[in-house]
């Protein structure tokens, strides 16, 4: 077992938009901004949440990875908004909520934000909550449709961990998807089982109430919630042609044939798919020890 090679993200404070966009939009650096939404975050807490939306009843999630023919979409349980947050504010759980899009289903909230002015065209249809209690995980992925994200965080704390794109040949990618082999322990890799992962190089973060994270597209992200918290995403559309195809390519044809695959052949196909991430991996690894003999 071991540790991930990991820096400390940087962080920095408001800055003028022309400045962000120079030094982390278009190099694609991601960096944790701290007191950006300041004007308005006094009121995105539980309890202002549970005033809104207490009544209504919403689908939650585990850290179990989907098996077989099940859809990662399909919800372990479901729970009155109000009972869930007096849960996450009471003991750990790793129960989560996931894509929670206010349009849909708490437009309030809308009236209690003002959009970053830092230089992102953002999705405005898309912004999304996510919540999660002290023992939830989010597992490492990268987010399919390769938006620009600002994740702004409120109530309790979360860790998270960041891979550029680059790193992927060393994350054991599974094919036709978005995410590494499940088996994978984020927090105490196996090095001896999984050599690849000692060259994966990375950043670590912590995020408290109100600070707001950039990440861009296609860079990797696992996170795990300290405490019970939520946050929020807002999605800047893909920034170029190229990565507008592949974003086309991902959510049109990969994910069908995902799909697809998994509705005929269940676990096979799961199956296949690591023992595939895996050979490939682990061939890519050879070929980099023998180019430096």
């Amino acid at each position: 077992m071991g540790m991930f090679n990991l820096e400390p993200l940087e962080r920095i404070q408001p800055i003028p938009k022309a400045e962000f966009i120079k030094n982390y939009h278009r190099p694609q650096r991601p960096v944790l901004i701290e007191n950006l939404t300041n004007a308005w975050n006094d009121k995105w807490t539980f309890d202002h949440v549970k005033s809104l939306v207490g009544d209504q009843t919403v689908p939650l999630y585990d850290n179990k990875p989907a098996q077989g023919k099940e859809s990662v979409y399909e919800p372990v349980t479901s729970m009155r908004f109000s009972e869930y947050i007096d849960l996450l504010k009471t003991r750990p759980t790793d129960l989560r909520i996931f894509f929670y899009t206010l349009k849909d289903h708490c437009p309030q909230l809308l009236k209690d934000f003002e959009y970053p002015d830092i230089g992102l065209k953002f999705f405005k249809r898309l912004p999304a909550l996510f919540f999660g209690g002290g023992l939830a995980k989010v597992f490492a992925h990268y987010d399919i449709d390769l938006p620009d994200n600002l994740h702004i965080h409120f109530e309790g704390s979360k860790r998270v961990v960041l891979f550029g794109p680059d790193q992927s040949k060393y994350l054991y990618k599974v094919p036709f998807s978005i995410h590494n082999i499940d088996k994978i322990d984020m927090e105490n890799p196996d090095f001896d089982r999984y050599p690849a992962l000692k060259h994966a190089r990375g950043y670590e973060v912590y995020m408290k109430h109100g600070d707001a994270l950039y990440m861009p597209g296609g860079w990797w992200h696992y996170i795990t919630y300290l405490d019970g918290g939520f946050s929020m995403t807002l999605r800047a559309l893909p920034r170029t042609p190229e990565r507008a195809a592949q974003m086309l390519y991902n959510v049109f044809v990969m994910r069908l044939i995902d799909n697809t695959m998994r509705g005929i052949q269940g676990q096979k196909w799961l199956d296949f798919k690591e023992r595939w991430a895996y050979r490939r991996t682990q061939r890519l690894l050879s070929h980099r020890s023998h180019s430096k003999t």
